[in-house]
């Protein structure tokens, strides 16, 4: 769409911009291809909603470990009552700790879902309810896989019964990344990207902390690993002569204008005017889209002006950004594909 009233403005800086019947084609094969990459991202990767989900939501465990200290403090509250003290004042402490272990897991629970960026104070308090301890006294090494087991190896097991902390960063939580998950620093393809030191972290308070989305900086890694395996893919297809472009303009959807984005931290022009209108498409298509577990579709004017924060930081090019709001690309799209509640008004001139 973005391409079509490109080629249709007969003035300003797209006045001679034409694309070819073969141009077409190419850039309707890199459109459909610029995401092939993703097979290779692990689907609890792609769609992960809450911060400890990985195959399933790991909130289940640390509910039943709260649980725990709610019935370990009952039992002890009664303990206490039947060595002759007194019922009132303990009952009555027992009901301000279960108070205090609710808040404390609707916190933890709150923290869980990524919706609100995690300041300092919030982390802080982690950090103090991470520290509770609960008592386990059954083996942990046991009716597990190999390859936890093999991770769990890495420390030596400890005496049971064993207090343990109610939320926890462990070694067994360390995906190591091996070499083949390396990129050299001299690779053919000119990936420029900066390797966090594991290929996982599944810590639990490295995970919660995370502050802004669900994801860590190792699994953000692997999102962004999709533009590589992309790249790689097409950059070793044989292609008639008027497709050998589908690579770039593929590619290219997660650069921006200033060589902050990945994985070549290119710069707008370095990059091909169709690289640069699958830039923008990309990235509207992603906040509108309905089928993200991990997110909720946004409305017109929500994505509008998110992406207006992102043209200020240099994501965009300028005058695609302007003919994207100005030709009412935004608009046909929505009316054509978004659900009838996410269109609502945009104030274009807001953004120009």
């Amino acid at each position: 769409m973005l391409a079509r009233v490109a080629c249709d403005t007969k003035e300003g800086g797209f006045a001679d911009f034409e694309l070819t019947e073969d141009q077409w084609e190419e850039l309707h094969v890199a459109a459909w291809l610029h995401d092939c990459g993703k097979v290779t991202t692990p689907e609890f990767v792609v769609d992960k909603a809450t911060k400890l989900e990985t195959i399933y939501d790991r909130i289940h465990e640390v509910r039943m470990r709260f649980e725990v200290l709610k019935r370990d403090a009952e039992i002890g509250c009664w303990q206490e009552i039947s060595a002759g003290g007194d019922k009132d004042s303990l009952l009555a402490d027992l009901a301000e700790k279960c108070d205090r272990l609710d808040d404390d897991f609707s916190f933890i629970a709150q923290c869980n879902e990524g919706g609100e960026f995690m300041n300092s104070d919030c982390i802080d308090r982690l950090h103090v309810i991470a520290g509770y301890c609960w008592q386990r006294t059954l083996d942990d090494r046991i009716g597990i896989s190999w390859e936890e087991g093999k991770r769990k190896a890495r420390t030596t097991a400890q005496d049971l019964p064993v207090m343990e902390s109610l939320l926890s960063n462990r070694e067994e939580h360390l995906i190591l990344r091996n070499d083949a998950d390396r990129i050299p620093k001299d690779n053919p393809w000119g990936f420029k990207l900066d390797e966090p030191e594991y290929l996982y972290n599944r810590g639990e308070v490295h995970n919660l902390q995370v502050e802004r989305g669900t994801l860590s900086a190792e699994e953000r890694f692997k999102i962004n690993d999709h533009v590589v395996q992309t790249i790689k893919m097409l950059e070793v297809l044989p292609y008639p002569k008027h497709l050998c472009n589908v690579p770039e303009i593929a590619g290219g959807h997660h650069e921006t204008m200033t060589g902050t984005g990945y994985p070549r931290r290119l710069t707008g022009d370095q990059m091909s005017t169709t690289a640069r209108m699958m830039v923008i498409a990309d990235v509207f298509e992603a906040l509108t889209a309905s089928d993200r577990p991990y997110k909720k579709a946004k409305k017109l004017s929500e994505a509008i002006q998110i992406m207006s924060f992102m043209h200020k930081d240099g994501h965009f090019d300028s005058d695609l950004y302007e003919l994207f709001l100005t030709a009412g690309v935004y608009k046909e799209y929505g009316e054509k594909y978004l659900d009838p509640e996410q269109i609502d008004e945009v104030k274009v001139e807001k953004y120009l």
